[in-house]
């Protein structure tokens, strides 16, 4: 049976996994627009600083976000007293961590289905007195669901998996900011600890699988509900 503290870090993780998705999918969506459809030169830049997470050690991500977002830089301590938001050493800032580093293989997959899909359907559309906007939504997306779906659940499994820069930027606060991956570190850490890190190893690669098997569930039906369309 599942003892309370594991079942808090599991729900804590999963809180601020699907958190991190959410909030980064309208930005990935219309970063990946831009990346696919933009002839601006310098959208080379864009798309290394997207990509820059993938490359840099997450220890510097969360150094650099804690020293942005922390209470005593400028703008961390404007939202803290305006806004009431809170990131450093809270869980918004794990989520918010983790939705950095998810955002880059959020952004991949949307972009390379928008690059596939065949953009003379748009403009047929179009030419039948579509608005842009209804275009989007109605034909655009639609063909670059399995995309979408792919990217939502490597960025799913990144957030949920994220550990250095959310320990440098949120800390290790048990119910606060201790996920799946800083708790297992924890009981590593501590004598007679593995046997409770090995069940929280166990419970990330069952919930890591579901998430991929589910994903690939949904995006088999989308091809199929494409294709008989």
């Amino acid at each position: 049976m599942v003892d309370p503290a594991t079942l808090e870090v599991l729900s804590l993780s999963l809180w601020v996994a699907t958190t991190a998705v959410l909030f980064s999918l309208i930005p990935a969506l219309a970063v990946a627009w831009f990346l696919a459809r933009s002839r601006w030169r310098g959208k080379m830049l864009v798309d290394a600083l997207v990509h820059l997470p993938l490359v840099m050690p997450p220890v510097v991500t969360g150094y650099l976000l804690l020293i942005a977002l922390g209470r005593n830089s400028v703008l961390g301590a404007w939202l803290a007293d305006t806004v009431g938001l809170v990131f450093a050493f809270h869980w918004t800032g794990a989520a918010l961590a983790g939705a950095i580093m998810g955002f880059p293989l959020l952004v991949r997959p949307i972009r390379l289905s928008l690059e596939a899909i065949d953009q003379r359907v748009e403009h047929a559309a179009a030419t039948l007195g579509a608005a842009p906007l209804w275009v989007a939504l109605t034909v655009t997306l639609p063909l670059a669901l399995p995309g979408v779906i792919a990217g939502l659940v490597l960025a799913f499994a990144r957030a949920l998996g994220e550990f250095g820069a959310t320990i440098t930027f949120a800390s290790n606060i048990p119910g606060e900011t201790r996920t799946l991956p800083i708790a297992i570190y924890t009981f590593i850490q501590v004598p007679g600890g593995e046997s409770r890190a090995a069940w929280l190893i166990l419970i990330s690669v069952a919930v890591s699988l579901a998430a991929l098997v589910v994903s690939e569930l949904i995006a088999r039906r989308v091809k199929r509900l494409q294709a008989a369309a």
